[in-house]
């Protein structure tokens, strides 16, 4: 079996004068958590429709599960689940009777009553769909996506609505899903979801790829200065630094012991995101010389 789930070349997608995407290249392992991250208008929905094959292409080649998804029939469909941003819609039956019928719809779906205990609906199975919360309803939209036992598994803003305590339970669903074999492609707005989850990370703005690679080495993020802060004499000192330790170190030895108000800060996530769009922002303000 090819190793690749996903594998897309000079992807372009255009809406009248608008590039909604601008020549996209893309390689996704079988296996991965991999997560979008752009701005509103960036390319990534449209990109992820193209790729579960719900919106056509102008042009680039794109592969999944071996299939281009612009011309995949019913069998093809069946390997992979969709979690939509937008609510599910469903007859009004029961929560349970709801996902047995929905698995009724693939030839080798996971068993409705795991399915619904994975996500956390045991207690709302007998109850219809209008009647639960915000977060239940998504959490039966996560259900509908994975009962048929997906291959690959896209799941779009998947914890909208979710209190801490259920966003941090759902993670723990899509990393066993992972550690089973599932390929997953998220798009969030939650930075601290795509960090605790993906293995890699692709920022997109203006339908191209900014940058791509782990949370952890995204935008040179592994190599940035560090800085040390502290108090000292009563005013506040910082030091950039590649190296930390030894600031603290020689702070330490000097001070005769601990450091007062001492923080260390390399950058979030979150703050090479920002530096990523701004700087897609700068280059589109840019008037030529």
């Amino acid at each position: 079996m090819d190793d690749t789930a996903i594998e897309v070349t000079d992807l372009r997608k255009s809406y009248g004068d608008t590039h909604a995407i601008a020549g996209l290249d893309l390689r996704i392992p079988r296996g991965e958590i991999f997560s979008f991250l752009g701005p509103n208008g960036a390319g990534k929905s449209t990109t992820v429709e193209i790729l579960e094959g719900f919106r056509h292409r102008d042009g680039g080649t794109a592969r999944v599960l071996g299939q281009d998804p612009g011309r995949a029939g019913r069998d093809w469909r069946a390997r992979i689940g969709v979690v939509w941003q937008k609510e599910t819609l469903t007859p009004k039956i029961p929560v349970r009777a709801l996902v047995r019928h929905f698995a009724s719809y693939y030839p080798s779906p996971a068993d409705p009553d795991e399915v619904v205990e994975r996500v956390g609906l045991t207690e709302k199975a007998k109850a219809l769909p209008e009647v639960l919360s915000g977060g239940q309803r998504r959490r039966l939209d996560v259900a509908l996506g994975i009962v048929g036992h997906p291959e690959l598994l896209f799941l779009d803003e998947p914890t909208t609505g979710f209190d801490p305590r259920a966003r941090r339970d759902f993670w723990e669903l899509v990393r066993d899903l992972a550690d089973g074999g599932t390929t997953i492609v998220l798009t969030t707005h939650y930075l601290e979801e795509a960090e605790a989850l993906a293995d890699r990370v692709c920022v997109v703005a203006r339908g191209r790829v900014r940058a791509l690679d782990t949370p952890a080495d995204l935008g040179g993020r592994a190599a940035a200065r560090a800085m040390v802060s502290w108090r000292e004499d009563g005013r506040r000192h910082e030091v950039a630094t590649d190296e930390p330790t030894r600031v603290v170190g020689d702070t330490a030895a000097r001070l005769g012991g601990e450091i007062p108000e001492l923080t260390v800060h390399r950058p979030t996530l979150e703050e090479i995101y920002l530096g990523l769009v701004e700087d897609d922002r700068a280059d589109r303000t840019e008037v030529p010389a």
